[in-house]
């Protein structure tokens, strides 16, 4: 699982290149590139637009204020400019009780676009019914947005989107690293709650990908070091956390996924094909569990016929051949996986959504030449939040908005946001986890969601505060029109089911 994001963190080497500023940009701070070329960024400055939308059959007024707020170091010096925009629900007169939601992506190097203009927001991109781009580019209303029931921060870090560090002298590792991200972001999560005056709210923390890292860290740090203590965390498409599971169980918990895509190519036997996903999967499920990962634990000495016993189910369950699951000792990687499956038909299948397929220089070879699901993303995603931020939200700057930025390299030293998550739900009685997975994810896939989720609560304590749910997509499960609305009353569910009633101690 530690390399789950290799693909999407390779894109992050993005150069900066030199571009005229425009006016708004004729600002406080200076940016550089690697190349020592130059553009300016107003640290300290914003926009507010009007707008409104309708959710759920109710019209819902709102206002976005898109702007930068500072990152300062321990001496008060400003450091970063980070981009955000607040999406703000305008017909409410007391928002001590309306929920405020922090939203980050992963990456690590990657911006806020995706939750923002795919899932929770009030405008998403226009896609096709199952997430696939169309032209001509643009944005329509979500009906489905948790606007009406909370209020939106997305938060682009340092290097991501808009954001930028202050200038050349500032270095890269005070942010790009786990534990570095989870400090500055926090301060600056208070800084902003001071600014708008949101102290009194009911707050939320969602991540997708690596931001499920970022904001398992953030619930522990917002506690220890800010003294703000949220109602909720979310966790979409997670990554593993910081919780073990080299070796046998890394081999096995991967099974699952492997059933569920090849359940959706129609790749498995007639009686597991009849089933439905939900009703096929637990078979699967009960098998890694209980045979498949005891007998990759034994290795090389698991006797023949029992590999060959192991082998079998392995390839029933995965649609791959029985001969294919043996030549790799029964541990068939995710690379090997996506390549093999529909081999035989001249495709490969997604990393990061296998509904997805693509075509490669040649069948043969043991991994894919590109992943066809994140090139087909940042087809419809890019011109999107650049039409959406630039011309919707009139913020004015010649910076180029980056997908992907350069915040490598990154500090993977000290992962224990899994164990920080678990930490700060003992500490407060009020904090709920909501976990949501797609069935087709095989770079954070829903079987080990559900792992980090078990063995992140050893002791059983906090369960009836843990909760998953799974989607029939990808990493991005909200780009299928009826996830998209499935996942978004999830969420809006959650968010009201842990808001304490009035009066309610935080206690056990």
């Amino acid at each position: 699982m530690k390399s789950i994001l290799i693909a999407a963190l390779c894109l992050s080497c993005l150069q900066l290149s030199a571009q005229k500023p425009s006016a708004a940009d004729s600002a406080d701070g200076k940016v550089y590139s690697q190349s020592g070329l130059k553009r300016t960024i107003n640290i300290d400055a914003a926009v507010t637009t009007s707008h409104e939308v309708t959710i759920r059959g109710q019209r819902v007024p709102y206002k976005v204020t898109a702007g930068t707020l500072p990152v300062w170091d321990e001496e008060g010096k400003t450091i970063a400019g980070l981009f955000y925009t607040y999406f703000e629900r305008s017909n409410v007169g007391d928002r001590s009780s309306r929920p405020l939601v922090f939203s980050f992506n992963g990456g690590p190097g990657t911006a806020s676009v995706w939750m923002q203009i795919g899932y929770t927001g009030p405008r998403v991109l226009k896609v096709d019914d199952e997430g696939y781009p169309v032209q001509p580019y643009g944005l329509k209303d979500n009906p489905h947005s948790i606007l009406d029931v909370a209020d939106i921060v997305y938060v682009d870090p340092v290097n991501t989107g808009f954001s930028r560090m202050a200038n050349k002298d500032v270095q890269g590792s005070r942010f790009f690293g786990v534990n570095q991200d989870i400090r500055y972001l926090a301060e600056w999560i208070s800084t902003f709650i001071t600014r708008n005056k949101r102290w009194a709210s009911p707050k939320y923390l969602v991540g997708e990908s690596y931001g499920t890292t970022r904001v398992s860290g953030l619930a522990l740090e917002l506690q220890n070091a800010q003294w703000i203590y949220v109602n909720g965390v979310v966790l979409v498409s997670p990554t593993d956390l910081g919780i073990d599971r080299e070796g046998p169980a890394a081999a096995a918990l991967r099974l699952p996924y492997y059933a569920a895509t090849a359940w959706y190519h129609k790749a498995l036997s007639a009686d597991l094909q009849q089933k439905d996903l939900t009703a096929m999967l637990p078979e699967v499920e009960a098998f890694t569990i209980r045979e498949y990962l005891p007998a990759l634990a034994e290795g090389g000495f698991l006797s023949d016929a029992r590999r060959k016993e192991i082998a079998a189910k392995v390839a029933r369950y995965s649609g791959l051949s029985e001969k294919v699951v043996l030549q790799n000792n029964l541990d068939v990687s995710t690379n090997f996986f996506w390549k093999e499956l529909l081999r035989d038909r001249g495709y490969t299948v997604g990393r990061l959504d296998s509904r997805y397929l693509g075509v490669d220089r040649k069948d043969a070879g043991q991994g894919v030449d590109f992943n066809a699901e994140l090139t087909s993303w940042l087809h419809s995603f890019t011109p999107a939040i650049n039409i959406y931020l630039r011309e919707e939200l009139n913020y004015k700057t010649d910076l180029k908005y980056y997908m992907f930025g350069p915040v490598f390299p990154w500090d993977n030293n000290g992962n224990r946001t899994g164990e920080n998550l678990r930490q700060a739900m003992a500490q407060n009685p009020y904090l709920h986890v909501l976990i949501q997975s797609g069935y087709y994810d095989g770079a954070c896939d829903y079987f080990n969601a559900k792992y980090s989720m078990w063995q992140m609560d050893p002791s059983g304590k906090l369960k009836d505060r843990l909760s998953w749910e799974g989607y029939r997509s990808g990493h991005m499960m909200y780009l299928r029109k009826d996830d998209l609305a499935t996942s978004n009353e999830h969420l809006r569910e959650f968010i009201l089911k842990s808001i304490p009633k009035e009066g309610k101690a935080a206690k056990y």
